[in-house]
Order: C-alpha cells, then structure tokens, then sequence
C-alpha cells in the first residue's frame, strides 16, 4: 500500500473550538474549516491530517454518532519535555500525568486536551540497562 497521508479524525461536540485549541498550544494550522469538519495539519508534518467532525453530522458513521470522544490519546515526541511541560503548564493546560521518566527510556507528561482527548508529550531519554534486560530488551 502506498499511503500518501495519515489522518485521524475525532468527533466532537465543537470542531472549531478543537482546532483551534491545537493551533494555539501545538502550532496546528487549520485548513478547511465547513463548521462541521475542520481539517488541521501541522506544518513540520505535512502527511498528517488531524480533523474535527461534529459528533452528529451526517457523514459520521451511524454507528459513532452522538458519541463523545473517549480513550483517544494523542502523542507528540519532542526534544525537550520539560519545556515543553513548562511552557503548558504556564498556559493553564490541566496536566493529567505529571511529568516522569520511565525506564524504557521516556520522559513524558499528558495534558487534558479538548472535548476528551488527551495529549501525552514524549521525549526519548537513555532506559535503564537494568529494566531493559529484566524485559527482554537487552542482554
């Protein structure tokens, strides 16, 4: 399969006001924007769509319509998840897992994002030899 772009799409109570969120604190910009449907795309991923459709419209399936977001994850790796913890924190983001370093080598946080979706900010950091041979990762 040739895959030419990845996109993922979340119903939503108020698709606007969800790009818009990811535009401000992430740097999303948003493309066509019908109310109902608003597309967002990241400019360092142009490959990536991340879209907004109202929880009711027609062109959901019937089978999802109505339904509120619900155990949706995004994640973004970053260089710096410290600063970038800092840097939402201070924009009064409710973060839901405080910033921690896991032993198979992440650092990360999750924020509390728009209309039930949550976003887990990820850095890579050096895991702990001990842990990774315990799990089978290393000799």
């Amino acid at each position: 399969m040739d895959i030419e772009l990845i996109g993922t799409a979340y119903l939503c109570e108020d698709p606007r006001a969800a790009a818009n969120w990811f535009a401000e604190h992430f740097g999303f910009e948003i493309g066509a924007d019908l109310g109902w449907y608003v597309n967002t795309r990241h400019p360092g991923h142009g490959n990536l769509s991340l879209d907004f459709v109202g929880r009711d419209h027609a062109s959901s399936p019937e089978g999802l319509r109505g339904r509120s977001v619900a155990g949706a994850l995004l994640a973004f790796l970053v260089p710096d998840a410290d600063a970038e913890e800092k840097r939402l924190r201070e924009a009064g983001l409710r973060i839901v897992l405080p910033l921690v370093s896991e032993p198979w080598g992440q650092r990360r946080f999750q924020v509390a994002g728009p209309q039930g979706l949550f976003v887990e900010i990820l850095q890579r950091v050096e895991p702990d030899p001990r842990w990774m041979r315990e799990n089978g990762l290393a000799e």
